[in-house]
């Protein structure tokens, strides 16, 4: 049977258990037939309503939760786009027949995206399982077997402290996020002292998720001698606080070795003997460019980053890989690094970024990499700020992605 075959809204009625499917406003957009049974409501009782409309909590019972449990568990699916799993709730229903009468029942939910082709989510599927005449039966068992009666109430009291102490990580993983971006933010140069540097633009986007904060970076910084400027991008293995932190010490150093370097590779040389005394530096990568406005020259390399573009007013693209060593930790001394040097023409359009803008799973980085020349190469004529806005809507999926990616243009 092909697909083309298959009544998905029949085998929707059809399944076994209660499912519902759910807005993003928590609206029922449907129901399937157990899910009517099971709720004792009529479909047109359900559908176009909000869920909390339908079932609210008890008002006789203030310590009821199964609400807010619920409404945190879906609004965690659409900020993450993944399955959410609740623990055993009881959630108490209205008598449908009797008004102001409410019943005592227990459920198990599981709440999952359903994606739409620009990786958003445009439905929930609600699926639960009552449990109710379980928990009864056991209680009646526990007349006769007084221990039944409390090894089940522990388990239901387990099931609460349990999503209790996940709830409580998922604020601190959230907090430890926010102080992690707000360091990240503090660390990178601020946006009017790269509006110092000609024509340039610079982006950073953090990777979805709590716990993917991650250590990608740039910088601009004034070259001592003539008219030149160092651009750099690097990424830091590892998330959260602790890669924010070794960021910081390695763009600083960075920044102040290019200052006094003879070149590039002589920065990185630098950057790597202090990355091996740096705790969390272990295969950080990080490439830098010298541009000399004078000469019309950029002097480059890289260790063990993805190379820099170069698209020419034409439309030509290249990239600087004449210059790729080693991770910054990885090159034993006193072997110097590569350098290299291009020129360039007026109009020019210099690139780095980190891999986090090109990279998918499951796919080479050739395919990223020639994605990012395509789409630098077709919107070539824009000012910088609007090409950097461009890249990341067409190359980053629009529900984000696991890794952070930072990006910086200068129009030469």
């Amino acid at each position: 049977m092909t697909d083309a075959a298959i009544d998905y809204a029949a085998v929707f009625q059809s399944l076994p258990g209660m499912v519902a499917l759910l807005t993003p406003e928590l609206v029922y957009a449907d129901v399937n037939e157990e899910f009517v049974r099971g709720s004792g409501r009529l479909r047109e009782q359900l559908v176009g309503r909000h869920v909390f409309d339908v079932f609210p909590d008890n008002p006789n019972d203030p310590a009821a939760t199964g609400m807010r449990n619920l409404e945190a568990s879906l609004y965690r699916v659409l900020a993450t786009g993944e399955r959410d799993a609740m623990a055993l709730q009881r959630y108490d229903v209205e008598d449908p027949g009797r008004p102001g009468e409410w019943e005592e029942r227990y459920w198990s939910p599981v709440n999952a995206p359903v994606l739409g082709p620009d990786g958003k989510v445009v439905l929930i599927v609600h699926r639960v399982e009552e449990v109710t005449e379980l928990i009864r039966a056991r209680g009646r068992a526990g007349g006769r077997n007084g221990r039944a009666r409390v090894l089940e109430a522990e388990l239901y009291t387990r099931a609460r402290e349990l999503q209790e102490l996940n709830e409580r990580l998922r604020q601190a993983h959230s907090r430890e996020r926010e102080v992690a971006l707000a360091l990240q933010e503090a660390m990178l140069p601020a946006r009017r002292q790269v509006s110092r540097h000609h024509r340039a633009a610079v982006r950073y986007r953090p990777a979805v998720g709590a716990l993917n904060i991650c250590g990608d970076w740039y910088d601009l910084v004034d070259l001592v001698g003539g008219h030149r400027i160092g651009v750099s991008v690097g990424d830091v293995v590892g998330h959260g606080l602790a890669a924010a932190g070794v960021m910081g010490q390695l763009r600083s150093a960075l920044s102040a070795a290019s200052r006094v370097a003879a070149g590039p590779a002589q920065a990185l040389d630098v950057l790597g003997r202090y990355a091996h005394v740096v705790d969390g530096a272990e295969s950080a990568t990080a490439v830098t460019t010298f541009i000399d406005f004078d000469r019309r020259t950029i002097t480059y390399s890289s260790a063990g980053h993805p190379p820099p573009v170069l698209v020419h007013p034409d439309g030509r693209t290249r990239f600087l890989d004449r210059a790729t060593d080693t991770p910054l930790d990885a090159r034993p001394d006193p072997i110097p690094r590569p350098q290299a040097e291009t020129g360039f023409t007026p109009g020019t359009t210099l690139v780095l970024y980190t891999d986090g803008l090109i990279e998918r799973r499951r796919e080479d980085i050739d395919a990223g990499l020639a994605r990012l020349a395509g789409a630098l190469r077709r919107h070539r004529d824009q000012d910088p700020e609007t090409l950097a806005d461009t890249v990341l809507l067409e190359l980053l999926p629009s529900g984000g992605t696991t890794d952070d990616a930072a990006l910086v243009i200068v129009r030469l």
